[in-house]
């Protein structure tokens, strides 16, 4: 019985990195509810750190909880203002918002602190072809394309080139994707790092 008591005295509590762990387990298997409660376990262990915040935000996101995802990436880059990943996933947030200048600027800030980030163009470049600026979108597609090129890169500009009237190029692009040898998706579950 001494033996039980003192093993059971001796067991640690699971720490925030465990339930930080836990949670991106659970997220990358598409439990979200899961892993929200572990990044709030995490979190209630350690509120300081940003990376369960951003971890927590990524899975918000993708439940489509845009508002709480905002508020745990501000919360990151209101830690830490030199985290541009932070940027760009609080920009994808308030663009899923419809709050696109606002995103823009986000992205800026992010791709001055990080300007060889292929996801933080590839977001800008849809905010724009959503305000149906062609040509801007068409220029961050570029610079996907230069730094990573997929798929779903091509066949996005291949989309702006269509909506300027430019359907040879968009034919192209579309070609491209179509042939297979470049990934399908530039990141499919690209998280903060």
């Amino acid at each position: 019985f001494a033996v039980c008591l003192f093993a059971a005295a001796c067991q640690t509590l699971p720490t925030s990195s465990e339930y930080l762990a836990r949670g991106d387990g659970y997220f990358k298997d598409g439990k979200i509810e899961q892993a929200l409660k572990a990044y709030d376990k995490a979190l209630a262990l350690n509120p300081d750190r940003t990376d369960i915040y951003a971890s927590r935000g990524a899975a918000y996101f993708f439940k489509g909880d845009y508002v709480a995802a905002q508020n745990d990436f501000l919360t990151v880059v209101e830690k830490n203002p030199y985290q541009a990943d932070a940027y760009t996933a609080l920009g994808s947030a308030l663009a899923a918002q419809g709050d696109y200048d606002n995103a823009l600027k986000m992205f800026s800030i992010s791709l001055n602190l990080n300007p060889a980030k292929p996801e933080t163009f590839f977001s800008r470049a849809g905010v724009f072809f959503m305000q149906g600026e062609y040509d801007k979108a068409i220029a961050d597609y570029t610079s996907v394309i230069l730094l990573a090129p997929a798929a779903e890169v091509y066949n996005a500009r291949g989309a702006a080139y269509l909506k300027k009237g430019d359907e040879a190029k968009a034919q192209d692009d579309f070609n491209i994707a179509k042939g297979g040898q470049f990934p399908q998706t530039l990141n499919e579950y690209s998280m903060i790092e």
